[in-house]
């Protein structure tokens, strides 16, 4: 009798346990979406595609990337620089910021940026480099505490566009997106699952951590 009772507290135990586990599998799941949907509810109305539409700003910031992974061309870079020359020279922006990151001593997405931007057409003293943009969070903030850049034209991919806006809204900067190409295929699908994580990452440093930048430093004056 003893042991038929223990295997049925054992049970109801083992079900309750299995049952809090199910739940929080789904609150958990809910909550990752919850956090990947909200950019692009925050985002509605204020990311463009078509050019004759954008509204113009003083400053632009293109989020950093690299030309070449692993050896080979890296379309987030080249379609963000079409997107950027498309902007420029529709006569919509005044300055560019050209905002990633330099840790290492052969890498540097700034001086990349800044010299195919200059190869087309962007005059030099109208692009300012932002060697601190290590994550789109010390991207955002430097642009507005750095650089005094309010409103912002963020300049990037539709994902990071979105992120980026929500981001700005929440620290009190005045934003809005032109939407580069995406990447396709294999590649895309990568950064897409990765942007699931940063979206979660995003919710947390602004409503939880409190995340600062890195580095801030001294301001720095844009070109008239």
């Amino acid at each position: 009798m003893k042991k038929k009772v223990h295997r049925s507290a054992f049970a109801r135990w083992f079900r309750r346990v299995v049952i809090t586990g199910i739940l929080l599998v789904f609150a958990g799941g809910g909550f990752v979406a919850y956090v990947n949907l909200i950019p692009m509810w925050v985002s509605r109305g204020q990311l463009f595609t078509d050019v004759t539409s954008l509204p113009k700003a003083r400053v632009g910031l293109i989020f950093g990337t690299t030309d070449r992974v692993d050896g080979r061309e890296n379309l987030y870079f080249r379609y963000r620089i079409d997107a950027a020359e498309k902007v420029w020279k529709a006569g919509k922006l005044e300055t560019i910021i050209v905002s990633g990151d330099n840790r290492e001593k052969n890498y540097n997405e700034p001086r990349k940026m800044k010299a195919a931007l200059v190869a087309r057409g962007v005059p030099a003293d109208r692009i300012v480099s932002d060697y601190a943009g290590l994550r789109t969070l010390d991207s955002v903030v430097r642009a507005k505490e750095i650089f005094g850049a309010d409103p912002v034209m963020f300049i990037s991919q539709r994902f990071q566009n979105e992120r980026a806006i929500y981001l700005a809204e929440a620290h009190g900067i005045g934003a809005f997106g032109f939407d580069a190409e995406d990447v396709q295929g294999r590649g895309g699908l990568k950064t897409k699952a990765r942007e699931v994580a940063a979206r979660v990452q995003m919710w947390l440093d602004v409503h939880f951590l409190n995340t600062r930048p890195r580095h801030l430093g001294e301001k720095v004056e844009l070109p008239e």
